[in-house]
């Protein structure tokens, strides 16, 4: 059965559906021998031999996954720098997973890993509002007014943000903390702490707590879980 390219190669596990339509673009990939480069360009996955930077790509089993991502893990497959990336924690996985989405650097959580391009297109795409849950611990007293205020919208570097939901839960005086719950429904590269340095509240901690109806529950720092049948189907309805 004939499919898009972009779509076969992401099935594969080399990368999510997007990466996959950018390397055809860069002439990275072959089909029979030849040079693709039009997007939309349909292949048979069992009767084509389809080459991703000189490498003949299988298909793989779908997996589906929930990490808990520490504190200074890169979310990438590679860093040149040499850095731990999330990458590193499923070297015992045969299938080649990808993140869905991104924490940066120095933010902890909840982070989805596939091989599943379709899904990750559906949970990444700006169109299908997925919700997050994140608490923030930034420097200073966060006012109600202010809370109301960001969550209308901050213009940032890459334009201005999407409403979101701000909740303060508490302030501790000595330290000079402010402990807040944020909701977004979009995923702007360090938006939260853009939005938080637009207004000079240094951030001292940033987790994700929440995807959508999935939670950190039962997995530690550093670990991870497979998803449940149910939990990937939800996941799937969310673009409904």
């Amino acid at each position: 059965m004939k499919e898009r390219l972009q779509k076969i190669i992401s099935h594969a596990g080399v990368c999510s559906r997007r990466k996959a339509e950018e390397l055809i673009k860069e002439g990275r990939v072959k089909v029979n021998g030849h040079t693709v480069t039009k997007l939309g360009t349909e292949a048979d996955s069992v009767r084509d031999c389809i080459e991703v930077n000189g490498k003949v790509i299988k298909k793989e089993r779908l997996k589906y996954f929930l990490f808990n991502k520490p504190d200074k893990v890169i979310t990438s497959m590679t860093d040149p720098a040499g850095r731990r990336t999330v990458s590193d924690y499923f070297s015992q996985i045969k299938e080649r997973v990808f993140p869905v989405g991104r924490l940066d650097y120095h933010s902890e959580g909840l982070l989805l890993m596939t091989n599943d391009g379709d899904l990750d297109y559906i949970l990444t795409h700006p169109s299908h509002e997925v919700y997050k849950i994140y608490e923030v611990v930034v420097r200073g007293k966060f006012s109600e007014r202010l809370a109301e205020k960001m969550s209308e919208g901050v213009k940032i570097d890459s334009g201005i943000t999407a409403p979101c939901d701000i909740e303060i839960i508490s302030y501790d005086k000595e330290k000079n903390k402010t402990f807040l719950k944020m909701v977004l429904h979009e995923g702007k590269n360090r938006e939260i702490r853009k939005m938080m340095e637009a207004f000079h509240f240094p951030v001292f901690k940033l987790e994700r707590v929440g995807y959508s109806f999935l939670t950190l529950k039962g997995v530690s720092r550093g670990t991870f879980r497979s998803l449940s049948p149910e939990e990937v189907r939800r996941l799937y309805e969310l673009h409904k």
